[in-house]
């Protein structure tokens, strides 16, 4: 597992974004999307919006996702076992690079066709505790022509990650500007942010 990690945050320090491709396993990659589709199925993902508890806003022309938040306390196996793997990259990544990480949050985010969210940062304005962002991706078998890439925007130049099955790109939440383009599919993934108090 820590082979994984150190390349995650190899690619990071050579590029501002950290990209492995079986960061998480096929096998876990494929119940987390069996879990989703069943919350899918019994309606209790929720229209994504922007801006903290505070200044919550929807508006459908920035992003059109569906999310639901993970938590060991529902009992589900492989939510737990995800939550379990980020814990352990965190302990790697605050003993190896001293950053200080103390907390976590993650959530499934659901695009139907046609949907995307536009450039961006992660981190709140007047909350700066999102430190590192992640995103794990839950889709077998994309094509180019399904679209939905992460699209990142470099110093040097853009960058377009595709969303495939157990591919995690990782980097700081308050400098790397990204968009999810339009998808042609149903994409899926789990986005979440490393914290710092």
């Amino acid at each position: 597992m820590e082979i994984a990690f150190e390349a995650l945050i190899a690619s990071y320090l050579e590029n501002t974004i950290g990209i492995s491709d079986h960061f998480i396993t096929d096998v876990l990659a494929q119940h987390l999307q069996d879990n989703m589709l069943q919350l899918v199925h019994d309606k209790k993902l929720v229209a994504a919006g922007t801006g903290n508890d505070q200044k919550l806003a929807h508006n459908t022309d920035v992003r059109r996702d569906a999310i639901y938040w993970l938590d060991k306390s529902h009992n589900n196996i492989y939510e737990t076992e995800f939550l379990e793997q980020m814990e352990a990259f965190i302990a790697y990544l605050n003993r190896s690079c001293y950053a200080g990480i103390t907390g976590y949050e993650f959530h499934y985010s659901l695009y139907e066709s046609g949907a995307f969210y536009v450039k961006h940062l992660d981190q709140f304005q007047d909350n700066i505790s999102r430190t590192y962002s992640m995103v794990s991706y839950l889709n077998a078998d994309w094509k180019v022509t399904d679209g939905g890439e992460l699209l990142a925007h470099l110093i040097k130049k853009d960058q377009s990650i595709a969303p495939t099955q157990g591919k995690t790109v990782f980097f700081k939440s308050n400098e790397l500007e990204h968009e999810v383009l339009v998808t042609n599919v149903r994409r899926m993934s789990i986005a979440g942010w490393l914290k710092r108090d």
